[in-house]
């Protein structure tokens, strides 16, 4: 075999292998049911996705879940229903996520004395999460969802599983709205106002 065709295998080799990995961790959310990972998604069409218009119910068992928090303790999902929530799926080796925390901070600043709630669920290692927020420290609760949180965004309306992904809640617990991509301060303002 020549030096080319050594370098193709060993390309090969490596994708096949993290692909592998990915596949046996990409379940493994902290508290995240079995029904939760093995349901189907919610029916809602990808162009209404990216687009960020009203979503169709919620994810099986979503309310029920727990996740660890990075700065400790528990992050309770049923502790949060009867109020607005923003809830923001994000990881540290993402660059659009990181670039739009400071946005998503902010709103989540503004709009806490309107009643609104605003959570991260990290899709990310817990070491990595807890090191970023130290140096880029943030006023709402993040929940280490860990690869896993990629089963609950797509269960939530996120077809592609890619990250950053939005989803709002109403007070009555049922997701009004997603959308796939950065998102921005005003936009989530516009969201909260539409409550």
């Amino acid at each position: 075999m020549n030096r080319r065709g050594l370098i193709v295998a060993g390309v090969a080799a490596t994708a096949g292998a993290a692909g592998a990995w990915w596949n046996a961790h990409r379940s493994s959310a902290p508290g995240a049911s079995a029904a939760l990972v093995d349901a189907p998604p919610p029916a809602a069409s990808s162009a209404a996705a990216e687009a960020g218009s009203a979503v169709a119910g919620t994810a099986p068992d979503f309310w029920s879940l727990r996740f660890e928090r990075a700065d400790g303790g528990d992050l309770l999902l049923a502790s949060l229903r009867g109020r607005p929530l923003v809830v923001n799926f994000w990881a540290t080796w993402c660059p659009p996520c990181v670039k739009e925390l400071p946005e998503i901070d902010r709103f989540a600043r503004s709009f806490a004395k309107n009643g609104v709630q605003v959570i991260g669920l990290a899709v990310d290692s817990a070491a990595p999460v807890r090191e970023f927020l130290k140096k880029t420290p943030v006023s709402f609760p993040v929940g280490l969802a860990g690869y896993g949180g990629t089963t609950l965004a797509r269960q939530l309306g996120n077809g592609n599983g890619a990250l950053p992904f939005t989803v709002v809640f109403n007070a009555a617990g049922v997701a009004v709205q997603h959308k796939l991509g950065q998102t921005h301060y005003d936009e989530l303002a516009g969201w909260a106002a539409a409550l």
